[in-house]
């Protein structure tokens, strides 16, 4: 036991010093506008650092908890209902979880919070619904081998048809809400599930068919939200100025967050509750796993809490107000350009201080067995993320439509699917979804819902649309760098091959590793039944 303490204790350290690395950068370049060209008032500022803080502690807790709890109860679930060979009965969890994930999903909440026009729970109970629904889907996907490319190519014209349809007004709530959904609570649960469905299926496919789910959770919300557009009355849709509680001391800072704090205690709580009970009858009626595993299992869950609960009250009441006082100022000088570099910056470093994208990444490099490190896709991501919101910056200055954008984007993302790896295309869908998460909602949209509302902008049409650009250009990033690494496998094996004149036989699809089925490193207890636990 003490050793399990004090391997905890280590683990954490680590989690944290990733957590410090990844919102250091983008806590020094708001301090460097402060004191440059974007001076902030005190509470604003003193938020902020207060807020930076909490994201470093929250963000550590959760991605430890993350691993210890979230993942393994999603492997376990998926895996033991493909053995199963009970059909609907995995298509009806499937719907279930993913419903009950994404309501609970923070980002969505600050979505539905800042959109005007549609109420807060038809929004958010309409986008639960499409990835729910768009789950069970990705379910079939996996069982009956559907490839992935065909099946987003007819998804997103489908999203496009429809789009012509809806006021111009909801088409950016549309496309951000595919974005925001895939948040912390979600990605974990919904990579482990498809990992859980893949490693029991097995075949040389497996370890594609591990990701994509979150690709097609992120188009269910585009196609719901853009069906309910259709029966609102966009003139309903008028944005007001945010207004933000001030401070005069380090001592009311405090009482703001502490303040904050019991409310989302309350909006995690509500958010976990559901995913822990029907995990535990789940664990009555079909699992069995023994009572130290279960036990790991719940601290990893408290991990996730406590760190949810830092993470979204640091974001929350720290962040949003910083992201929209400097957007306002910048947008209100006459040099407004500067927003578009600036956005660049921003969203080059914003992207590391993504929870859910460090979840990611880990369970990238470990399916990939290190192919696809995660400081390559942390890279590929960051890139892409520069590029959306410099784009989203382009959009507020210029006044331009952002299907101008979206349409090739996409277009050029599912182009790339028939020239790279498979594994390389799943991932880059899924990780459009996953860029795009807390702080996205709660500090880059309400960077550019100030830029937009000081610079005279239609905010429904312009401001709106940051999370859809941000979730479709790692999209295009991380296929390219697919490109790289099939062109570069491609020349070390002809290079090989005529070096030792031809004797050795080369596999044509280099990707087709010899995986074992136990594919993630497992640490099976004596007397635990043979049920693999993740080791972490």
């Amino acid at each position: 036991m003490p050793h399990n303490s004090i391997l905890l204790q280590k683990k954490l350290f680590y989690k944290t010093k990733e957590s410090l690395s990844s919102v250091l950068p983008i806590t020094l370049i708001v301090l460097m506008l402060n004191f440059t060209v974007t001076p902030m008032p005190f509470s604003i500022r003193g938020l902020f650092l207060i807020g930076s803080f909490l994201l470093i502690i929250g963000m550590g807790l959760f991605t430890l908890g993350a691993d210890m709890a979230m993942l393994p109860m999603g492997e376990h679930m998926g895996s033991h209902l493909t053995k199963s060979r009970k059909f609907l009965l995995m298509l009806a969890t499937a719907l279930i979880m993913g419903t009950m994930v994404t309501f609970a999903e923070p980002d969505l909440q600050v979505l539905a919070e800042l959109t005007p026009g549609i109420p807060n729970m038809t929004l958010v109970l309409t986008v639960a619904v499409g990835v729910g629904v768009f789950l069970m889907i990705a379910v079939l996907r996996i069982l009956f081998q559907w490839r992935l490319s065909y099946l987003l190519i007819g998804l997103y014209l489908a999203v496009f048809v429809i789009g012509a349809f809806v006021p111009a007004e909801y088409l950016a709530v549309a496309y951000d809400s595919g974005g925001v959904t895939t948040g912390p609570i979600t990605v974990p649960f919904i990579l482990a599930f498809g990992i859980g469905i893949s490693s029991v299926r097995g075949g040389k496919s497996s370890h594609d068919d591990s990701f994509g789910l979150v690709a097609m959770c992120s188009v269910g919300p585009i196609m719901a939200v853009l069906i309910l557009g259709i029966f609102f009355d966009s003139g309903a849709a008028a944005s007001e100025a945010q207004s933000f509680a001030e401070a005069s001391n380090v001592r009311e800072l405090f009482h703001l967050f502490r303040g904050a704090l019991p409310f989302y205690f309350r909006e995690v709580a509500g958010a976990l509750a559901p995913i822990v009970i029907f995990f535990l009858l789940f664990q009555l009626i079909a699992l069995r796993l023994p009572v130290t595993k279960l036990i790991r299992m719940g601290i990893g869950i408290a991990y996730t809490f406590f760190g949810l609960v830092l993470f979204l009250t640091g974001v929350n009441v720290g962040f949003l107000p910083a992201g929209t006082y400097i957007g306002e100022y910048m947008g209100s000088l006459s040099w407004s350009w500067a927003l578009i570099p600036l956005g660049i910056v921003m969203g080059y470093f914003v992207v590391a201080a993504e929870p859910a994208v460090h979840v990611l990444n880990e369970q990238v490099e470990d399916i990939t067995g290190g192919a696809i490190s995660k400081d390559a896709m942390l890279l590929a991501l960051s890139s892409g993320v520069a590029i959306s919101v410099g784009l989203a910056m382009c959009r507020i200055v210029f006044d331009v439509s952002l299907l101008y954008f979206l349409i090739p984007g996409y277009g050029i993302a599912l182009a790339l699917t028939f020239f790279v790896p498979k594994i390389f295309s799943a991932v880059a869908f899924d990780s459009g979804g996953v860029a795009s998460g807390a702080m996205t909602a709660t500090f880059l949209l309400p960077f550019a819902l100030g830029a937009c509302r000081s610079s005279g902008g239609d905010m429904m049409r312009d401001a709106f649309g940051i999370v859809a650009l941000i979730a479709m250009t790692p999209l295009v990033t991380i296929q390219v760098m697919g490109l790289v690494y099939k062109f570069k496998v491609r020349v070390t094996e002809d290079e090989e091959t005529e070096a030792l004149g031809g004797v050795i036989d080369f596999e044509e699809d280099y990707l087709d590793w010899d995986v074992e089925e136990d594919y993630v490193d497992w640490d099976v207890s004596p007397g635990d039944g043979g049920s693999g636990n993740r080791d972490v």
